[in-house]
């Protein structure tokens, strides 16, 4: 996993929790359409990876599941899965195929499949895996949402007040604004000014910004001047809340969070670099070595064994290196 693709993970999967009703009728109207959301959704965080043994899907961080009620009456629930695919994969489509029939084979209930494109190819959209062998055909075709579209309906995004306009305005900006960190402190500072202006609750406000703050990072001469300029605002009246969104942040230890999932990010990102060496150099590595490696929370012991996996003979003696 790159540096970029775990600086969108994790606050991905945290927005869709927090919002997940508002993504699925902002992104996916027709799936929306069928949940009776007067009963209680349930997110099965285990679910993937009780599904796929070899741990893969471990490395994906923001396949989401949840459980779902329907509005026909049925006492049958529906597993949607979510997926938040930052860069190009090419066998994403089978992925996608795979973990359908999985969940159908384990609970034997309908299973949607949801797609979020957000890589940066305008081309790739995979929507559909399909095979045939002696008169026998498979198939699936499944919903995405490819975020770049989004560029030229700015304005729109502008004026929904679906919590998800915000995050697209955000995402497309932190693309957008890499070269040109003096341009993203602008940006970051118009979006956050919008959270006040669409008439969110405090609790949405919180979680926006939770979003806004971790994937639009800024250095920490411009980070300070983000927070100067929200003072400013405050005290000038511009905000027109009761309390800096700063001290908000603080008070709801969403710092703390931020750091923690940071933190988080670099051990994950740790433990793929090691597999993936291993994979490199070895091809088939078994589980039991994947599954300690993604034991292992400390960064520094797993920057060893990142060393280790780079020279060491076998499989065996990287085997006995680990803790």
């Amino acid at each position: 996993m790159t540096e970029e693709r775990t600086e969108y993970d994790s606050p991905w999967k945290e927005i869709i929790e927090d919002f997940f009703p508002n993504f699925l009728e902002f992104f996916f109207i027709e799936a929306y359409a069928v949940i009776d959301w007067t009963k209680p959704y349930e997110f099965l965080d285990t679910e993937l990876q009780q599904l796929e043994p070899d741990a893969e899907i471990g490395k994906r961080l923001v396949d989401k599941v949840a459980k779902v009620y329907l509005l026909d009456g049925e006492e049958a629930w529906v597993l949607i899965h979510v997926e938040v695919q930052s860069q190009y994969e090419k066998g994403f489509a089978e992925r996608m195929y795979t973990y359908n029939y999985r969940l159908f084979d384990r609970h034997k209930k309908r299973v949607i499949s949801l797609a979020v494109l957000a890589d940066e190819q305008q081309n790739w959209r995979p929507n559909y895996y399909e095979y045939s062998l002696g008169g026998c055909r498979v198939s699936l075709e499944f919903p995405i949402i490819k975020l770049l579209d989004y560029e030229t309906q700015w304005q729109s995004l502008e004026q929904t007040t679906n919590p998800f306009g915000i995050v697209v305005m955000a995402h497309l900006q932190t693309k957008a604004t890499k070269q040109n960190l003096e341009s993203r402190l602008q940006w970051k500072l118009r979006i956050v000014r919008m959270l006040f202006a669409k008439g969110y609750n405090r609790e949405q406000i919180i979680g926006l910004f939770r979003f806004i703050d971790w994937v639009m990072m800024l250095p920490e001469e411009l980070a300070n001047s983000f927070k100067t300029e929200l003072r400013r605002e405050e005290e000038a009246g511009i905000m027109g809340y009761i309390t800096s969104i700063e001290r908000l942040a603080k008070q709801e230890g969403i710092q703390e969070g931020i750091q923690e999932g940071i933190q988080e990010g670099k051990i994950q990102t740790a433990r793929e670099s090691v597999i993936e060496v291993l994979e490199v150099r070895f091809e088939e590595v078994p589980n039991t070595i994947i599954d300690k490696i993604n034991g292992i929370n400390d960064v520094s012991v797993l920057k060893a064994l990142l060393r280790d996996a780079i020279a060491i003979p076998s499989l065996d003696a990287f085997s006995q290196q680990l803790p």
